[in-house]
């Protein structure tokens, strides 16, 4: 019986401390019980990122793009410390986050394919840094929409979506 709970306890304490368990399970946030690390969105014109996951913590900086994508990588009650493209990053309440999901482009003048083949027809180009709408992707291809303009792109060219993700 002691042994049991000593077993219980150990692997408990392995899962909270996010190193891998045997079954390949991913790391769970304390609070959503939603996977750790995830992307979301900056839903607010301007949202504060603290050095720490409440009000008293100093600022370091501040968003200043709506639906910029940031990676969720811990939660602790209502705050979420997340990081950008560029691996700066901070605590931001979670009311200023949105499930909707946006990507970063990070190839300049990314070509929109009217399907998911290099081969078909480009609907648009992306220019460098354009914040555009996710709305599904495959294995090597995400379907986007960005000022009025629909189309495919390769996954790899995208900052905000990960490399395994599919999206329906």
């Amino acid at each position: 019986m002691f042994r049991r709970s000593l077993v219980s306890a150990l692997l408990g304490a392995v899962m909270l401390s996010g190193l891998p368990t045997l079954g390949g399970a991913q790391e769970r946030g304390p609070v959503t019980n939603l996977p750790l690390p995830r992307y979301v969105s900056v839903k607010a014109a301007e949202a504060n990122v603290r050095r720490g996951p409440s009000l008293s913590h100093r600022i370091d900086w501040v968003f200043t793009r709506r639906n910029m994508p940031v990676e969720i990588t811990a939660e602790y009650g209502h705050w979420r410390r997340v990081r950008d493209r560029d691996g700066a990053g901070g605590w931001v309440h979670y009311a200023l986050l949105s499930g909707m999901r946006h990507v970063i482009v990070d190839q300049d003048m990314l070509a929109l394919h009217v399907r998911p083949d290099a081969k078909t027809a480009i609907s648009a180009r992306l220019e460098l840094g354009v914040i555009a709408r996710l709305e599904k992707c495959g294995p090597e291809w995400c379907r986007l929409s960005a000022g009025g303009y629909r189309g495919w792109a390769k996954k790899n060219a995208m900052w905000g979506v990960g490399p395994e993700e599919l999206k329906e």
